[in-house]
């Protein structure tokens, strides 16, 4: 079996990259550890190409990406090679939640195990209605390796959380969204599409206020909520200091002075 990824990666502007997993060589769209080592190394090469945002989708239909590929797993466990560098998977979860880039999972359709971690790693994830969204772990005799549990709580809730690890029945991305696991739901066909509309928000924003709301984000996750608003301070203070905010508080500070409502200075072209 060819399990040589394919993953492909377009511009649509030059700072955001379009990421798109293929068909890695396993049945259901299982991501292999060949697949996973390919898509970490992609995903380091489009952030030092420019990339301020990231999108990752599947050209798969009806899969995003899946739970790992089992006989990875096994043979690791049983001393024989994988299909490639299992520590892809670690990789990946750092570049996408800790990485310079802000990531939006552009998920058009089921994913399950470590490709559901992978798209809770993410900063941002926009669903197809059909979508559905399971870590089967328990089913397979496994657990959740790389935040199916403890990223997931954090995202809906432990009560829900616990539902979906100890039954590995999947959410629909409905349920997901109200309970606070998406930002988006859309109609079939209309994931990546939307999910670029909204990476092309957030690269008209200032760069630096966005890098540093990214790094918030990522450090709160390890802190308590002392620790976390002194992290805030310390890292909003060097973007007050940035002579590019400098300029935009006092040409914003103008325009409030002129009689310039809220919703005209920060919203007027939402």
């Amino acid at each position: 079996m060819d399990m040589a990824p394919d993953i492909s990666v377009d511009w649509p502007t030059g700072d955001i990259a379009l990421v798109t997993v293929g068909d890695g060589g396993a049945a259901n769209h299982v991501v292999t550890c060949a697949s996973v080592s390919a898509l970490a190394d992609m995903l380091d090469n489009v952030i030092e190409g420019g990339a301020r945002v990231i999108v990752l989708a599947s050209s798969v239909e009806g899969h995003w990406l899946e739970h790992a590929y089992l006989d990875d797993i096994v043979n690791l466990v049983e001393g024989r090679a994988a299909t490639g560098d299992p520590a892809g998977w670690f990789r990946c979860l750092q570049i996408l939640n800790r990485g310079k880039a802000v990531t939006i999972a552009a998920i058009n359709g089921d994913t399950s195990g470590g490709g559901c971690e992978l798209g809770w790693a993410c900063d941002l994830r926009v669903a197809e209605e059909q979508a559905r969204f399971s870590q089967p772990e328990v089913i397979i005799g496994a657990g959740t390796g790389i935040g199916g549990t403890s990223r997931l709580m954090r995202l809906i809730g432990r009560t829900v959380t616990a539902e979906v690890v100890l039954t590995g029945a999947p959410l629909t991305a409905k349920r997901l969204y109200e309970l606070g696991g998406l930002n988006q739901v859309v109609p079939k066909g209309k994931a990546v599409e939307e999910a670029l509309a909204l990476a092309r928000t957030i690269v008209a924003l200032p760069p630096q206020s966005v890098a540093g709301m990214k790094q918030m984000l990522g450090e709160a996750e390890d802190l308590n909520q002392s620790e976390g608003i002194e992290n805030d301070q310390k890292i909003s203070q060097t973007l007050f200091a940035n002579p590019d905010s400098l300029a935009s508080m006092k040409a914003i500070q103008a325009r409030f002075d002129a009689g310039e409502s809220m919703d005209a200075v920060y919203w007027a072209k939402a």
